[in-house]
């Protein structure tokens, strides 16, 4: 009976804490910056279970039957929890109040649990006993549910079913105490609360079984076009829409490109710098696990490898066996020249010695510091300790009319990470003027491509000799601006960026 009632205080810790692991995710999915939403929605879930434990002293009787209730409450807010955010995100403009309305219910309640099963236990077990198995495998449940949410809580189940689950569990281990403590509960007590259990796992099982529905109707409302695809991965969600010949692809709810004119920005992140490179035979692409910048640098008979270096292994899974997404990218993740490694560009690029002629930095943009750090002065120096003399890299940089700052601090960031660099510009309809950086060492004197000595590729549709002379021109509202370059221990630029944006979409 003892190990049972161990067993139970495990799954009550480890339930709890998938529920604000789940918020926390959620909260960082769709709202980006990442430390601050997981530090917010962490500490407000402690501050919430301390008001739990708190008020716990007010329960005065029937200590048993309000345990249980309690359980089923959780099961309930904490299985629902992230269908609720779901569609409050999709359907409302209350989203953050609804998910720390959420973190601090499911906190308090969580917060009573353990007092209630402590007083309930002291006329079973010594306190000292109490208090050491109780805390103990609450703790132990905590380090449960850490180890379980990304290992197989994500990739399997999803965040929607994912909660629901563990709301199950919740409701199953209610159901299971109304006869571990069958002595304390009068019997129609019992029958009503047995009733409210089976509710719950019913409630939650269909969650479910119709989770797709749910994640469906939020991306449906989220997104103008038909969504065709629609996963959480361990690192993003990601959502593919189609509407007529266009397809688009979202990252945690941000549009990554359209069909329609993605070649207006991967022509100028490619071609600029490799056209240049007359010589180059091995090429590093970072992020990008699309295809579409890998695409256009198989157009070069003189590349004879291509590593790419994606985080997400489900994205480069994506558009390597879809057919849609396949025919867009040409089959470029399976040609025979292409390497694909999924890891971290960071941590891949330190444990490796590779050299290579050419790099393409292909990261979303630093809404968060995790991604980041990944614009920083760190990573530039190690990133330049692959290239080999005479090459070069290029980065995508954000917008440098509508992000104006963040794209200067880019190019002072590279500048003090002791690169020359050539910032230049382009026209994506998507998404409006599109900034790039090119770096080089100081004593390599980097020129356009536009001499027959270093031509541009056939068959492009957008840059032309002509063209790609004028994009490293910028019009007086897109100047360089004063700038902080971007450290590993203070990246100003995500802040930067954070605000900017902001004042575009307000």
């Amino acid at each position: 009976m003892a190990a049972l009632l161990f067993i139970t205080i495990l799954l009550i810790a480890a339930c709890g804490l998938i529920y604000e692991l789940i918020a926390g995710a959620l909260a960082s999915y769709l709202l980006g910056d990442t430390v601050m939403q997981f530090s917010t929605v962490i500490g407000t879930y402690l501050f919430a279970m301390g008001l739990g434990s708190w008020a716990s002293r007010y329960v005065r009787r029937a200590l048993a039957l309000n345990f249980l209730w309690v359980e089923v409450l959780v099961a309930v807010f904490g299985g629902l929890s992230a269908s609720i955010l779901f569609l409050t995100f999709a359907y409302t403009q209350g989203f953050r109040v609804v998910l720390y309305v959420l973190v601090i219910v499911i906190g308090m309640l969580v917060g009573l649990e353990v007092p209630l099963l402590m007083r309930l236990l002291e006329d079973r077990f010594e306190l000292r006993d109490v208090v050491a198995h109780v805390l103990g495998f609450d703790y132990l449940g905590a380090l449960f549910a850490s180890l379980l949410f990304p290992l197989w809580l994500v990739p399997q189940l999803g965040l929607v079913r994912g909660a629901a689950f563990f709301g199950l569990v919740n409701a199953a281990v209610a159901l299971w105490g109304t006869h571990l403590f069958r002595e304390h509960i009068s019997i129609s007590d019992r029958t009503r609360l047995r009733i409210g259990c089976i509710a719950a796992c019913m409630l939650l099982s269909f969650t479910i079984l119709e989770s797709r529905w749910i994640t469906g109707a939020a991306d449906e409302s989220m997104y103008s076009d038909e969504v065709i695809f629609s996963k959480d991965t361990h690192y993003q969600h990601i959502a593919i829409t189609k509407w007529r010949e266009d397809l688009r692809l979202y990252l945690n709810g941000h549009l990554q490109f359209s069909s329609r004119d993605e070649y207006r920005y991967h022509e100028p992140l490619v071609h600029p710098g490799l056209a240049a490179l007359p010589h180059a035979r091995r090429v590093l692409v970072l992020g990008g696990g699309d295809g579409l910048a890998i695409r256009e640098v198989l157009r070069y008979a003189n590349v004879e490898h291509v590593t790419q270096i994606e985080l997400d292994p489900e994205m480069t899974k994506l558009f390597r066996e879809q057919p849609m997404l396949t025919a867009l990218n040409k089959g470029a993740l399976n040609d025979k020249r292409v390497e694909v490694i999924n890891a971290d560009a960071f941590v891949w690029l330190d444990q490796h010695d590779d050299m290579f002629d050419f790099a393409i930095v292909d990261f979303p943009d630093p809404t968060n510091y995790s991604i980041g750090k990944l614009f920083t002065t760190a990573f530039y120096r190690l990133l330049s300790r692959h290239i080999a003399h005479g090459g070069s890299f290029v980065v995508q940089s954000t917008s440098p009319m509508f992000a104006r700052e963040s794209y200067w601090s880019i190019v002072a960031t590279l500048k003090e990470a002791g690169l020359a660099t050539y910032p230049y510009h382009a026209y994506v309809p998507s998404f409006g003027e599109w900034g790039y950086v090119l770096a080089t060492a100081k004593d390599v004197t980097y020129s356009p491509p536009t001499t027959s000595a270093t031509p541009l590729p056939a068959g492009l549709r957008y840059l032309t000799p002509t063209e790609t002379q004028q994009i490293f021109q910028f019009p007086a509202d897109m100047t360089p601006v004063k700038a902080q370059a971007n450290h590993l221990n203070d990246q100003p630029l995500v802040r930067t960026l954070e605000k900017e944006w902001r004042s575009i979409s307000h």
